[in-house]
């Protein structure tokens, strides 16, 4: 496996301030970088659409039973197969992240806080959070992950939840003019320090143009605990994650949401 993508595999998977860097596993070989080389031979959407329900599972063993998703597990042949065999991007949409989690058991638990607003979810991987925003209300939701696979597995989610439809973009939206959303929402967005920073810059002009209230799941990665977004954060709730979880990302036993509260 590439030498390069093991060290980032264990910096996204077990930088956390207070866990070692340790053996990678499993969840290493299905987050392969050959992916980002290798040119899919799935070229229509359908196909691309097909593929992803052959080869994930549906899963619900999580924090939020009330959502299904398309996930890669241990009965996926993709979780031992080689990783060259992978024809698209890393498929970080393969995997429920603990922040994610996190945030979208909070929507769940406090619809009240999406009812009737315009949400965007940024970095939305499987697309969790906005189907929970538009389980609990939403009047507008938009997904955004930059990884087009990842538009298509959210799809798939929404629509084996029988949720109304929200659009999908892959747009990187990180830096560009802000809009009028008035919810924001990241799960598991800050593992890498440099992004970190974009996101810190970029949110506070969101709040700073649009009043735009952010939301922020983590379960304490070391690029979010040790950056100086932390002095801005209130504490809302912390959930206890499940075994499978844990185990996965060597030893969290918690996630947590945040709102972000920039000063002037």
């Amino acid at each position: 496996m590439d030498k390069m993508f093991v060290i980032r595999c264990k910096t996204y998977l077990s930088c956390v301030s207070h866990f070692p860097i340790g053996n990678t596993g499993k969840l290493k070989r299905i987050l392969s970088p050959i992916g980002y080389r290798c040119k899919s031979t799935l070229s229509s959407e359908d196909n691309i659409k097909k593929f992803i329900i052959e080869n994930t599972e549906v899963v619900g063993d999580h924090i939020t039973p009330e959502i299904r998703l398309r996930l890669f597990t241990p009965n996926c042949r993709f979780w031992y197969a080689r990783p060259e065999l992978w024809p698209f991007s890393d498929p970080y949409w393969a995997i429920y992240w603990p922040g994610g989690q996190a945030l979208a058991r909070y929507l769940l638990d406090n619809p009240g806080v999406t009812k009737d607003k315009k949400v965007l979810d940024l970095g939305s991987g499987c697309g969790a959070s906005s189907i929970a925003a538009r389980l609990s209300g939403a009047s507008q939701v938009l997904a955004n992950d930059i990884d087009p696979v990842a538009t298509i597995a959210t799809t798939l989610n929404c629509e084996l939840n029988g949720t109304k439809p929200f659009p999908v973009v892959s747009k990187n939206l990180i830096g560009t003019k802000p809009e009028n959303w008035e919810l924001i929402l990241l799960g598991d967005m800050f593992y890498e320090e440099q992004l970190a920073d974009r996101l810190h810059s970029w949110l506070r002009e969101c709040i700073r143009t649009h009043h735009t209230q952010v939301l922020i799941g983590d379960p304490g990665r070391a690029h979010f605990e040790g950056h100086t977004i932390r002095k801005h954060l209130q504490k809302l709730a912390d959930y206890q994650l499940p075994d499978s979880v844990r185990e996965q990302n060597y030893g969290l036993t918690t996630s947590t949401v945040w709102r972000y509260q920039p000063l002037a």
